[in-house]
């Protein structure tokens, strides 16, 4: 697939998975297919982690996938002994 195609009209949603230099891998939230896209594509402001739809920031969609990969960290989280500190 290519990364122009990623983030244009109509596509899926896409997460951006790292901000590097130049370039930004992006990874279709669908298929979970990763691709790297020129910077320059990206809205400004982009960050690791934000939601991408038609080429836009998706807050909405963003904080919910904050929330859920909060979530599951919390679940796989191992309680400590009463009395024992890190």
């Amino acid at each position: 697939m290519a990364a122009g195609v990623l983030l244009g009209v109509g596509t899926s949603p896409v997460r951006v998975e790292l901000l590097e230099g130049t370039r930004a891998r992006v990874i279709t939230t669908g298929s979970g297919q990763a691709c790297t896209v020129e910077r320059w594509r990206l809205p400004p402001g982009t960050r690791e982690g934000d939601v991408l739809v038609d080429g836009r920031l998706d807050p909405e969609r963003t904080e919910h996938l904050r929330r859920e990969v909060a979530r599951k960290r919390a679940a796989l989280a191992v309680p400590l002994p009463p009395g024992l500190d890190l």
